[in-house]
């Protein structure tokens, strides 16, 4: 049992600390040293004995003065009677599980919203550029093509040229047992131009462009430069989204053709060095192969892929957090989003134009 001697004089009442130093479960007070006490020492007394365990014993000591011991014992009884708080319960596993998986859901739904309204601001923006009511500045456009469409070139050769004798590789393997190999052209051709270049031109566009495009505008939108466009009464989306936009749409298929041309370059050194195929035949072939209906396809979902680039790297930019993770986060996000829309707008038009037989 905790002991607990109370000493000094109504002034300044000594109290020891709180709680007792003791593990027991009672407590003991004596106040022979006791000179004098107040309602100051009364409170005190009340406070420290209600906080106590509704367990523990209380022994008042005969020295204890007579209005005090009142004080004291009611605050005994009342913490006796008190019953012990219950610990809050813990949530089961499955249910922290399921408030994860709903909060994950309210905020790919929020997302989802934000992309949404992003893309009816660019599509009315678009709606207002032939009418002449649009504010996009045409020196900004020529900048952002010269930005995206020339300095994209070497990364754009270099990638071109090694899937173009990668894809040639492949293929000789399988014509070999045939020994038709002088057919590495027509695989070559018809993958590069209608599938292979767009794709593979659009994911470096994605890394480098619409990633640019990302940083660029989160890092306006953290300095306020956007909110300060919005003061003066500028939209930032035909100041700052419609140059970028238009510019991938404009040198998309330029770039599409360029990749396609190299791919085919890659498959002809594969053909004509390794595999002993007539140099003359492979460019016959190709130029057989080479329809204009492939040339088409290839041009359009270049296109299609560099638009959504553009789409995922200002939107991201636009709303990305004002802050320099915000900005990182706009990066990552731009790449990644860029990526996924790229994979799942060529499965879904290759299947369309397989169906209609294109």
């Amino acid at each position: 049992m905790a002991v607990w001697t109370l000493s000094g004089d109504w002034r300044a009442p000594a109290l020891p600390d709180w709680p007792p130093r003791s593990a027991a479960a009672g407590l003991r007070l004596r106040a022979e040293a006791l000179q004098g006490w107040d309602a100051r020492l009364a409170a005190r007394l009340w406070g420290l004995l209600r906080s106590a365990s509704s367990g523990m014993e209380v022994q008042l000591d005969d020295s204890l003065p007579e209005g005090l011991r009142a004080v004291v014992a009611q605050a005994g009884a009342t913490a006796a009677a008190a019953p012990a708080a219950a610990p809050a319960p813990k949530p089961a596993v499955w249910w922290r599980g399921l408030e994860r998986l709903g909060r994950r859901v309210l905020d790919g739904h929020g997302q989802f919203a934000v992309s949404l309204g992003f893309f009816g601001q660019t599509l009315l923006a678009l709606a207002r550029v032939p009418r002449g009511g649009s504010g996009l500045r045409w020196r900004d456009l020529v900048w952002q093509i010269e930005q995206t469409g020339p300095r994209s070139l070497p990364i754009v050769s270099l990638v071109s040229v090694l899937v173009g004798m990668i894809l040639a590789y492949m293929g000789a393997e399988q014509l070999r047992r045939f020994g038709a190999q002088v057919f590495i052209a027509d695989l070559v051709t018809i993958g590069s131009v209608r599938e292979i270049a767009a794709l593979m031109m659009a994911i470096l566009l994605a890394g480098r462009v619409g990633a640019a495009f990302a940083a660029e505008l989160a890092s306006m939108n953290a300095s306020e430069e956007i909110d300060a466009l919005r003061t003066l009464g500028l939209d930032p989306v035909e100041h700052l989204v419609l140059p970028r936009l238009l510019a991938l749409l404009l040198v998309a298929p330029l770039l599409t053709l360029y990749a396609a041309l190299l791919g085919m370059v890659g498959g002809w050194v594969v053909a004509v060095g390794v595999q002993g195929v007539d140099s003359f035949q492979y460019l016959q072939r190709a130029g057989e192969a080479l329809t204009p209906a492939h040339l088409g396809i290839g041009l359009f979902k270049g296109t299609l892929y560099a638009g959504l680039v553009g789409l995922a790297g200002c939107r991201q930019g636009l709303n990305a957090q004002r802050s320099a993770e915000g900005v990182g986060r706009a990066v990552t996000a731009s790449v990644v989003q860029a990526i996924v829309w790229i994979v799942v707008a060529a499965s879904v038009t290759t299947i369309v134009f397989q169906r209609l037989g294109w």
